[in-house]
């Protein structure tokens, strides 16, 4: 099969989505597919390390990211591909998707995790402001998509309460990582030369955003809280400044008298990037909202444990697998998350990194993505096909699609 993804941008310091894209063109490439992205970026920022054609249609870097390029480019060229994937809500390449595709070609949305109601409750102007282009345009390209992919169950229930008037036909698609292909020895070093503060010392290890919603600051004031009563490590954060977050935080870990045991290396790519997962004691999350949480799954690929709040969607496979710790996203739950881990003995330790690998090959393996999205992919065609043939029946028939 070839598909089209349409995605915002590409660049890397927009976090999961175009990750996710990067992992599924070789997952496609492996299982015999193939696949082009459209992008809203400038052709000046058109990526080169993605293993598929980008098409970079935008005009400027930020912002909702009108372009008058997508929609006469998707006219022209929406029939060379089976389908059409729509990954990343509340932008302009969701509306030239509604609007040139709907009724025409086949077409299937990927929120990732834009339509939590955790963003309602945290920034209820923004969700007035998102009601009146929800009820005129965001619901017709979610009710109207063949498919709309949700990476848990969880994710699935908590979309649905949202906004009114969601209707859509729905699938679970797992999701992950190819985990590190390089040497470990290699990455973990290339880790060491580009944060040489940390020298061969233990760390647990922040990995994401630097944003409101991963809880940083959460993180902070748990550590300076415990970390003397307990035998913590140092604390690397290690993601982009996202939204010109980091100097309030390293001035909140001044005025909590822990500059010295917190590390902020920015983002780190490739092997480096490797390197601090297969490095760190544990990865830290105590994120109050994640429909996945990707770096949880590249963090298990290296046998790191994970110590996550409760709302990382993921976060029952993590307890049940027996592979990290899991606590509610407040204060006294990172406290207790820390306290725990700083507590939990060498040799249980050790059990937990065997069992990260495990559940990483059985739950988040991204192989399973590539080829569970061209199965549902070739039913929509299938289905759209009958339609064709029987135009009666197509009402009748949708309301029957396995989800």
């Amino acid at each position: 099969m070839h598909f089209l993804h349409v995605i915002r941008s590409m660049r890397k310091e927009g976090g999961g989505p175009a990750e996710g894209l990067r992992i599924l063109a070789e997952g496609y490439r492996q299982a015999g597919h193939t696949m082009e992205i459209a992008t809203l970026d400038p052709p000046g920022e058109a990526t080169t390390d993605v293993l598929a054609p980008v098409h970079a249609l935008g005009v400027k870097s930020d912002g909702f990211g009108f372009s008058p390029h997508l929609r006469p480019w998707l006219r022209t060229n929406a029939h060379r591909f089976d389908v059409t994937l729509v990954d990343g809500l509340w932008q302009y390449h969701g509306y030239a998707v509604l609007r040139e595709l709907a009724g025409k070609h086949p077409y299937v949305v990927f929120p990732h995790g834009m339509l939590d109601p955790w963003f309602n409750k945290e920034y209820r102007l923004k969700h007035l402001k998102k009601l009146p282009y929800w009820l005129l345009i965001e619901r017709f390209l979610l009710n109207k998509a063949n498919r709309v992919l949700f990476t848990t169950d969880r994710e699935l229930t908590l979309s649905g309460t949202s906004f009114p008037g969601a209707r859509w036909k729905s699938s679970v698609i797992p999701y992950g990582t190819p985990g590190p292909l390089g040497d470990a020895a290699d990455e973990v070093g290339a880790f060491r030369c580009a944060v040489p503060e940390i020298g061969e010392e233990s760390f647990l290890l922040f990995m994401g955003r630097l944003h409101a919603k991963k809880g940083c600051d959460l993180l902070l004031r748990a550590y300076a809280s415990v970390h003397e009563h307990v035998n913590l490590p140092r604390l690397v954060f290690a993601g982009p400044d996202s939204v010109g977050w980091k100097a309030s935080l390293e001035e909140l870990s001044r005025d909590l008298g822990i500059q010295d045991r917190v590390l902020w290396p920015g983002m780190l790519v490739g092997p480096e990037k490797w390197g601090a997962l297969r490095s760190a004691e544990a990865l830290v999350l105590p994120s109050h909202q994640e429909n996945f949480g990707l770096v949880v799954a590249e963090a298990l690929s290296c046998g790191t444990p994970v110590l996550i709040s409760d709302q990382v969607n993921i976060h029952e496979d993590i307890v049940v697998e027996n592979c990290g710790l899991s606590e509610p996203d407040t204060m006294e739950g990172t406290r207790r998350l820390l306290t725990r881990w700083a507590n939990t003995r060498p040799s249980r330790r050790a059990h937990m990194r065997e069992r990260a690998v495990r559940c990483w090959r059985k739950h988040f393996d991204s192989a399973q993505t590539a080829a569970s999205i061209a199965s549902m992919c070739s039913g929509v065609i299938r289905h759209e096909k009958s339609s064709a043939r029987h135009p009666e029946s197509k009402y009748r028939m949708s309301a029957h699609l396995p989800t």
